[in-house]
């Protein structure tokens, strides 16, 4: 599944939260008595105190400062919420929680830790116990008086005080700020609020922009970044060589254009002739930048402004005249890419907190997939679509969870249909226009349940036919997988003669390779220490699990080698035509669970959580491994002048010759590198494009656990950086 924490650590919350309340737990129950309190709620005050001792047992390590899970407090929670019930929330925690050990809660743990959850959110406890089929609408139960929200929403900084008035101030602003600040305009002027506005914000013209067409797409300009990959193969490597393994030592800033502070920023700026487009997550604002200086061409704020999402918006799409952006609110439009306006949106799910996931075009069709998809409920149904780029309406409908009766359906047993839950695909797909086929890789099951089958199509590779959306072939070498391991990440295809291979790697650090005709396995090579698996089976590709991790006993700690961080993540690894080498950006984090929860660095791994590691794609040999102390947070992106570029926690971007992994330039950055970079030129002049963002979920999160005391860093400044080589006029 997607990583899910909601923000940077400090360096005490890092170690106190498994043992403690998060502050912002406390102010949530500090606030619920401190301002009006809305009708009794459907639980009693001794559930609550209940609630709380089972809270910080089984929830607290991820949920509170420490963990990778979002809060379950606060203005983000109730966004959340606000379509479900308080048998819904029930359900979740008593069927899928703790993530190491689900459906080990009773119903009377369950119950009270839903009490607890809604004292701390302002919901006064009444004389009725909950029980599992209490059902109450949360949108009631947490509608609560503007004083309350105000105090509650303080921007998604934890443990700040609203200002007088009842408007939280601040950068990334609160409810009232939201709102406008009320009716006093000239008095929100002078204190410095302004409302939030919505719509072409910034307008303006990206004068000589051209449609792009088919063939564009096929054959990327090079001049261009047109996609999260910048090819259909998803190789993120560029074919421009202006910038070389001598040279590169030259580089410098040519422009730095500042974003929006708040949420998960991890974007690719895409770029066609000398536009850039970039997004901020926190309010859905998408903008056009001069690619050569950084004048800001237009801005669209889509909005709405909404935190707590624990999602990232990682990449749009580029086709024809149309930019296509997928909101943190599942909506999901089309953009007029020479001036922002909207040309149609769709609502892509209504379901929850569902998010639009992997997103790309491929054979003029806009192919999205749903994310976040974890209820056990029919209508949370994961799936992959096709749309029409003109219209919005949907060609074909793919769904990665496996019903009774059809192909794979046999494969969750017999759990029904409405519960069984997952497989989303939440990373961009690859196309092989010859093939006619797109791949995409899915997430773990989360049905809650282990032993039942392979619960197909979770945690594979699939190729589905781009015309039909029909399966033509999947390969699944984690079943039954619960371990938040995915597979779900980049399709790097290559020909070897007449072969046409498939390189992919997921959380487990381990390098496949298929046939991507038929899906056949044909190879594999460990990029990173793993103990989840005591062996693969070398003619399927299979693994087998540790019996511990097969049949996990209640309270039994099962360390595991990769953590959830994953030994691969969604920093996307590169493919160097010119050298025939797979490029990985990797993670060396181990976890214990249970009672002997935390982070630790892999063993033989002399410290050093990061790790990044060259393969011959032939034949999966290693030919260089490049390791050290604080983790990529960064895609590789690899040019054709032999030099390649990547990014971490610690604010350090560098280039490498990809032929060695020697470093040959370095710099420093406002914050941490994270996202996804790109090349692209303007003018005949090669730039370098890096994001910066400080927020994210395990390959941010656990590495700070293990960071806390050694070095700090900014948790603000998301911005693009552009580099070039001087200007010989």
């Amino acid at each position: 599944m997607e990583d899910r924490k909601k923000g940077p650590l400090r360096k005490s919350a890092a170690i106190a939260a498994s043992v403690t309340l998060s502050g912002a737990a406390a102010l949530a129950v500090w606030a619920s008595h401190a301002v009006a309190q809305p009708a009794a709620g459907p639980y009693t005050d001794a559930q609550a105190t209940a609630g709380q001792a089972a809270y910080a047992k089984s929830c607290a390590t991820c949920h509170d400062g420490g963990g990778e899970a979002g809060a379950l407090s606060g203005q983000g929670f109730a966004n959340s919420w606000k379509s479900r019930t308080t048998q819904d929330l029930y359900a979740l925690i008593h069927d899928t929680m703790p993530f190491d050990n689900p459906g080990s809660l009773t119903p009377d743990q369950a119950s009270s830790i839903v009490g607890y959850i809604l004292k701390t959110n302002g919901v006064a406890a009444g004389s009725t116990a909950f029980t599992p089929t209490t059902s109450v609408s949360m949108a009631a139960l947490l509608a609560a008086p503007a004083t309350q929200t105000a105090q509650a929403d303080t921007g998604g900084r934890r443990g700040a005080a609203a200002p007088a008035g009842g408007a939280a101030a601040g950068r990334r602003g609160g409810a009232a700020d939201d709102a406008g600040g009320g009716d006093d305009e000239e008095g929100n002027l002078r204190r410095g609020i302004v409302a939030f506005k919505t719509g072409v914000t910034v307008p303006g013209t990206a004068e000589h922009y051209r449609p792009i067409t088919d063939e564009m797409m096929q054959h990327p300009p090079a001049a261009d970044w047109l996609m999260h990959y910048q090819n259909y193969l998803g190789w993120s490597h560029s074919p421009l060589k202006q910038i070389t393994a001598q040279n590169v030592k030259g580089l410098q800033l040519a422009w730095v254009w500042s974003m929006e502070d708040g949420e998960r920023q991890q974007i690719t700026p895409l770029v066609h002739d000398g536009v850039m487009f970039v997004s901020n997550n926190l309010s859905n604002r998408v903008q056009a930048l001069n690619a050569k200086t950084g004048d800001l061409i237009w801005e669209n704020t889509l909005g709405p402004k909404l935190t707590g999402q624990v999602n990232a918006t990682r990449t749009m799409a580029l086709f024809g005249d149309k930019l296509f952006y997928p909101a943190t609110d599942a909506n999901l439009y089309a953009l007029d890419a020479r001036t922002g306006k909207i040309d149609w949106q769709i609502k892509f799910s209504s379901f929850g907190n569902d998010k639009v996931g992997g997103m790309m075009v491929a054979d003029g069709k806009l192919i999205a997939a749903l994310g976040r998809c974890d209820r056990r409920v029919a209508e949370d149904r994961c799936f992959i679509a096709a749309y029409d780029v003109n219209d919005g309406h949907q060609i074909w409908k793919f769904s990665t969870v496996a019903y009774s009766g059809e192909p794979g359906g046999d494969s969750w047993g017999d759990t029904p249909n409405g519960t069984r839950a997952g497989a989303d695909a939440w990373i961009p797909g690859s196309y092989d226009p010859k093939l006619k086929l797109t791949y995409w890789g899915t997430g773990q099951a989360k049905s809650g349940l282990r032993g039942v089958g392979d619960q197909l199509f979770s945690n594979a590779t699939i190729a589905l036919d781009v015309d039909t959306g029909k399966l033509k072939w999947y390969h699944q070498p984690a079943p039954d997988e619960n371990l938040d391991l995915d597979e779900v990440f980049e399709k790097v295809l290559v020909d070897e003669g007449s072969q046409h291979v498939l390189l992919t790697a997921g959380k487990k650090g381990i390098l496949w390779k298929l046939d991507r005709t038929t899906g056949k396995f044909i190879d594999y090579v460990p990029a990173v220490f793993q103990n989840v698996f005591t062996s693969i089976d070398r003619t399927t590709g299979r693994g087998t699990y540790r019996p511990d991790i097969d049949k996990p006993v209640a309270d039994d700690g099962h360390p595991s080698c990769p953590s959830p961080a994953g030994g691969h993540n969604w920093p996307a690894s590169s493919y160097v035509p010119e050298s025939d080498l797979i490029i990985l950006p990797l993670d060396q984090i181990c976890v214990g669970n249970g009672p002997i929860a935390g982070n630790y660095v892999a063993p033989g791994s002399d410290g050093r959580i990061a790790r990044m590691s060259a393969y011959r794609a032939k034949d999966l040999k290693p030919v260089w491994t490049f390791q050290q102390r604080a983790p990529f947070l960064t895609s590789a992106m690899t040019t054709a002048g032999g030099v390649g570029f990547v990014g971490d926690w610690d604010r350090s971007f560098r280039a490498f010759d990809v032929k060695t992994g020697k470093t040959l330039w370095k710099t420093r950055l406002g914050t941490t590198a994270q996202g996804f970079p790109t090349s692209y030129s303007v003018d005949g002049q090669q730039f370098i494009a890096v994001p910066t963002g400080y927020n994210g979920g395990s390959p941010e999160v656990r590495p700070d656990t293990i960071l806390a005391f050694e070095r700090n860093r900014p948790t603000y400044g998301h911005a693009v950086y552009v580099f070039t080589l001087p200007s010989k006029n």
